[in-house]
């Protein structure tokens, strides 16, 4: 095409002549912006040169607010355009994370701003897209104005259209919970789950599937081409949780975001960000587990002394209840408890109450033998007589323990044993509640020398009627995080909004739950391929309490539970280094530990901090390989997970060059099995160095774990 040609095919199409094009620094991950015919923001993104993102529309739109003085709060900010302005710029920093996989992570990108005016309404917006080697955000920008200073999100249609029928792997859309096993079928195969599913999906304690083709993020798929592609979201303050929902005729997922009680999908005030739109790409699946697009697009930490935050492995009374043969309540005697009335004393014990002081000191003792600096308790505080199904407002104070828990004198014998409790308020999702109790809660953990809270939400929100993912909710677990660190408490939230990278902002969010977990093993069990998903999907905003370790994986054989672990043993311990936490449990029980003495030696000698991290191979829903370097030391750790029986070879290039290590390998046994034999297990010990290879055996549901002590 000569240049008389394209200047003609420039006056005949006014959208391609406005088209703005922001690339990668490696030129890889190509974006363009455009307007079409009707001044409605467009983008598209490639890889490589291959199509990622079809032509997708941007924009919002508005609901009418009664309460609204001005008539323009009502036009919807999805059509009508003219750009005003363009800037390009470039950033690249190396920040250091508070904890981490690596020591210190690049943010490196190319980013594209552009300035829209709608003539209609004389309202500006901009939209910002950042553009990363492997990826990119987009969000929307509100100046102040005095055409848009208040308004009411009705739907934001944030289009991403996709280039062919993908295979997908994805739960549910859901406004209450993402505790779901994973589905892995082509695009258009999601509503045929989803309507054949329908009744099983209620079977939570809170589920709210809004759609036949609604699917929630992190969302990865992969091309019959081999692209890897992932969506998500990243920094969701102050706004609702995105899911996405797919036109099926057409390919074409748009943003569907979590409503409030009366189905408004966000109250805004200007000036505004939302949060950032992202899709992550590659060809190497490896990838997508390595890079940090969440973490970087969001704020630098606010914390100034972070001293206080630090990753923890612990230990707890927990398990047990959950299995079933201890509960977290004290008496069978009341019908109803009224928060401040009820006069336990009075209560015959039922004798399977777990939060004893003795209990909890046998505990106590069982961490400080093996290194473990925490001790969770769950069932301490009065109320958990008929604390769930009631929709109870005055449910728990967080602050009177049970007659048999003997708060001062088992936090001062944790202490004289270089131990700490970890507090645990379970909210039964009355926030209203939790907000009224919190700053005396804090207090008392102050005051007993607690730094780690896990929160717990099962049930149905309160204020009656919202959603755990809606606006309102997502500011509750927010206020939570920030007040706990004025207190210099660390955060493990379960049951609340899906992170999106937030722990860099305020890393004293040191886990989320957020996914189906461990504990569902002993509701009958996750599909073994469960673990080598997660770190793929709900992993991409922040880590996972996973609460792996489990060695009686025969429930069965200790109790009257049925159900069994779908891992082996050695899988278990792969779970340490596959599903990365600063924050990790033992989570058997003491007793069992002592049975695999040998086999506990590498939960007790794992890290759960790093220097660096290398995904050797991967692949979605079928096995992950990662070696760590623990932090501040030159010992590595090296853990594999599989779905169906194989031979990993693990390459130590890694090692430092010349140095000798003394090397124990945690295999699966040759006949061991997730189902049929899956506490068979072998302990290799040798000495090796860099360039060596390793071969080793992965059983059906199963895993190994190596440690890599450098010799001085």
């Amino acid at each position: 095409m000569n240049i008389r040609q394209l200047l003609s095919l420039l006056a005949l199409s006014p959208a391609l002549a406005a088209a703005q094009t922001v690339s990668s620094p490696d030129g890889n991950v190509s974006l363009t912006f455009s307007l079409d015919g009707n001044g409605r923001p467009t983008y598209e993104m490639s890889y490589k040169g291959k199509q990622v993102i079809k032509p997708s529309r941007l924009g919002l739109e508005l609901a009418k607010d009664k309460h609204a003085s001005n008539a323009m709060q009502e036009t919807d900010l999805m059509e009508g355009f003219t750009k005003v302005s363009h800037n390009t710029s470039s950033f690249d920093e190396t920040w250091t994370p508070v904890w981490g996989e690596t020591k210190t992570i690049r943010n490196n990108y190319n980013e594209l701003e552009v300035t829209l005016n709608q003539a209609s309404s004389n309202r500006d917006i901009r939209l910002r897209f950042r553009v990363y080697d492997y990826g990119m955000g987009l969000r929307y920008e509100f100046p102040q104005q005095s055409t848009l200073n208040y308004f009411v999100i009705k739907e934001e249609r944030t289009q991403f259209a996709m280039t062919g029928n993908h295979t997908a792997y994805w739960i549910p859309g859901d406004y209450d919970t993402q505790e779901y096993e994973y589905q892995i079928t082509p695009l258009t195969g999601i509503s045929e789950v989803i309507r054949k599913n329908r009744e099983s999906y209620g079977s939570n304690s809170s589920t709210t599937v809004f759609s036949d083709t609604g699917v929630q993020t992190s969302l990865q798929m992969k091309t019959a081409d081999g692209l890897y592609i992932n969506i998500h979201e990243a920094a969701c303050i102050d706004y609702p949780t995105m899911h996405l929902n797919l036109d099926e005729s057409n390919l074409v997922f748009e943003s569907w975001l979590t409503p409030d009680a009366v189905g408004r999908k966000g109250f805004i005030q200007t000036p505004f960000n939302t949060p950032w739109r992202t899709v992550l790409v590659s060809d190497d699946a490896r990838d997508m587990l390595s890079c940090k697009l969440t973490l970087n697009l969001n704020e630098p930490c606010k914390i100034e002394d972070t001293s206080w935050i630090h990753p923890t492995k612990y230990c707890g009374v927990w398990w047990n209840m959950i299995v079933g043969t201890r509960t977290w309540s004290y008496t069978d005697d009341l019908p109803s408890v009224r928060l401040g009335d009820t006069d336990y004393s009075k209560c015959k014990p039922n004798g399977k109450h777990g939060a004893t002081t003795a209990e909890v000191k046998r505990y106590i003792d069982f961490a400080a033998a093996n290194g473990l600096q925490q001790v969770l308790v769950e069932g301490w505080n009065e109320g958990w007589e008929d604390w769930f199904g009631h929709q109870k407002l005055d449910v728990f104070d967080f602050v009177t323990p049970y007659p048999d828990f003997d708060i001062k004198y088992l936090n001062d014998y944790a202490h004289s044993k270089g131990v700490k409790l970890m507090m645990h308020h379970e909210t039964s999702s009355s926030a209203l509640n939790y907000e009224r109790h919190l700053e005396e809660a804090f207090d008392l953990m102050n005051r007993y020398g607690y730094d780690a809270v896990k929160t717990g939400y099962v049930g149905d929100i309160i204020p009656r009627g919202e959603y755990h993912y809606s606006q309102l909710m997502n500011n509750h677990y927010q206020r939570v995080v920030e007040t706990a660190a004025k207190h210099h408490i660390m955060v493990n939230a379960h049951e609340a909004t899906r992170p999106t990278g937030i722990c860099r902002t305020w890393p004293n969010l040191v886990g989320n739950e957020s996914a189906r977990g461990t504990e569902y093993e002993a509701f009958g069990g996750s599909v073994p391929y469960h673990t080598v998903m997660l770190p793929f999907t709900r992993l991409q905003g922040g880590p996972m309490d996973y609460t792996p370790g489990i060695f009686e994986t025969r429930l069965s054989e200790w109790s009257d539970n049925p159900s069994y672990v779908h891992t082996t043993l050695c899988g278990q311990l792969s779970l340490y280094l596959v599903m990365y936490s600063p924050l990790q449990m033992a989570a058997d029980l003491p007793e069992h530990y002592a049975k695999y003495d040998d086999a506990f030696q590498f939960i007790r000698d794992v890290a759960c901090d790093w220097d660096d991290s290398k995904y050797l191979e991967a692949e979605p829903a079928e096995y992950i390989t990662v070696a760590r370097k623990a932090k501040g030391t030159d010992d590595w750790f090296v853990g594999g997970k599989t779905n169906e029986a194989r031979r990993t070879v693990v390459k130590l290039d890694f090692l430092d060059k010349g140095a000798k290590y003394d090397c124990a390998i945690y295999q699966d046994a040759p006949d061991a099995d997730y189902e049929h034999n899956p506490k068979a297990y072998d302990i290799v010990h040798k000495r090796v160095k860099a360039g060596d290879v390793l071969k080793i055996w992965q059983a059906r549901g199963g895993g190994f774990a190596v440690s890599l002590k450098k010799i001085k």
